[in-house]
């Protein structure tokens, strides 16, 4: 598996870029969400399906669309397991409200399997703004088997029909205000503190090194996976090195932490988007909580410690389950014990990403217990090690020895 096991018992709610290879004719940019309404891993128990109403509130609410005459194509697609007559209920009940409650016009709306996981329960919606040229490409002849539209092309599916009311004139948006990044309010300083480009090194090194990484994890994943580790990691690390330039309020070290989790949540999808969002969340939180301006080793393992914790708590996962966290929880733990001992605190961060990589190459002989790896043989299991645990290890490592070497040259 590539990061957590499971899921939380509530909705869950995920945009990210779409793929359109079912239609090869159309490649506009899309928002897509994915609402897992009940667990779908197979060791975890499946919780009641809630009624559809709250489901459809959550979705539309989180629709970053803009207001009024803005025209739409909408797509509800089943993750596996969800009946279609589940998917036309969801349907029915979204787009009335997309375009009464938020003004818009939507043109187009189809149903069916478009994009599937094995059998995850739940259902993704993707929205898509058009124009008229857009539409003859969705409506174009395509004998693709997944696409509404047969090869004599021309034939949409039925709109819908709700009037479309005038949009306030002003007012904030609350949903478009949601998705604005955090960084547009955050630059980078001038000048930087001895800790903040010590922190910016730090950054480099990790992006730069799973960027490095992604051929070799995606070729792992591709055995235990989706094959798209690599490319998850590499595009977030690139995304980093961008804003790093940028946005990054590099002598603020608790404010950098926030601005790389928007980072990663603007750009990361999949499994891994979600686990390394709440991974920067809950380090966040605790070094928030902390008031200082210049974090102690001490505080950097309490982070550490933090950010395990929330990513195991929402996703179930522990030691041993071959995930992401059979090299971080060893790491933490040499860390805050070499702390404890009163060793230097950069060969304590460097014995850690030792612990973490040993960690990660030794769970090619674990079971995996959740995830996609979870339905392969055991056999393939044991022929690659986890590439989730892999890419935390190598970015792990990767900032503990730049860390040391910036301190060398300094």
């Amino acid at each position: 598996m590539k990061g957590m096991a499971g899921g939380s018992q509530r909705p869950k709610v995920q945009w990210t870029s779409d793929d359109h290879s079912r239609h090869p004719k159309t490649s506009p940019a899309t928002w897509n969400m994915h609402l897992e309404t009940r667990l779908p891993e197979p060791h975890c128990p499946v919780q009641p399906e809630p009624d559809s109403s709250p489901v459809q509130s959550l979705a539309i609410n989180h629709c970053p669309t803009e207001p009024v005459k803005t025209h739409l194509n909408r797509r509800f697609s089943r993750l596996g397991a969800t009946p279609l007559m589940e998917l036309m209920i969801a349907a029915g009940k979204a787009v009335p409200r997309l375009q009464v409650e938020h003004g818009l016009a939507v043109d187009r709306v189809y149903t069916g399997s478009f994009m599937t996981s094995l059998d995850m329960a739940g259902l993704s919606i993707t929205v898509m703004k058009v124009d008229e040229a857009t539409l003859q490409l969705l409506d174009a002849p395509t004998k693709a088997p997944a696409w509404p539209v047969g090869v004599d092309g021309d034939r949409p599916p039925a709109k819908i029909p709700v009037p479309v009311p005038q949009s306030p004139s002003s007012g904030s948006n609350k949903v478009t205000d949601s998705f604005i990044p955090s960084h547009q309010s955050s630059t980078r300083p001038e000048q930087l503190s001895e800790q903040g480009r010590m922190l910016e090194v730090a950054i480099e090194a990790a992006a730069s090194e799973m960027i490095n990484l992604r051929d070799t994890l995606n070729e792992w994943d591709g055995k235990v996976g989706d094959g798209d580790c690599g490319s998850t990691m590499s595009r977030g690390a690139s995304a980093i090195l961008e804003d790093l330039k940028k946005y990054y309020p590099l002598n603020d070290v608790v404010e950098t932490m926030k601005e790389i989790g928007s980072s990663v949540r603007r750009v990361m999808g999949g499994t891994s988007g979600i686990i390394y969002d709440i991974l920067f969340k809950a380090a966040y939180a605790e070094l928030k909580a902390t008031n200082h301006s210049e974090i102690s080793p001490k505080e950097w393992a309490s982070a550490l410690q933090a950010a395990i914790a929330a990513v195991s708590r929402y996703g179930g996962a522990t030691e041993g389950y071959r995930t992401l966290l059979d090299a971080l929880i060893p790491a933490s733990k040499i860390l805050q014990e070499r702390l404890d001992a009163g060793d230097d605190p950069i060969d304590a961060f460097v014995l850690s990403s030792e612990a973490a990589v040993a960690g990660a190459e030794a769970t090619i002989h674990m079971r995996a217990q959740a995830g996609r790896s979870s339905y392969v043989s055991s056999d393939i299991l044991a022929s690659v090690p986890d590439p989730g645990a892999m890419a935390a290890a190598s970015w792990y490592r990767a900032v503990a020895l730049a860390v040391k070497n910036h301190r060398t040259s300094s």
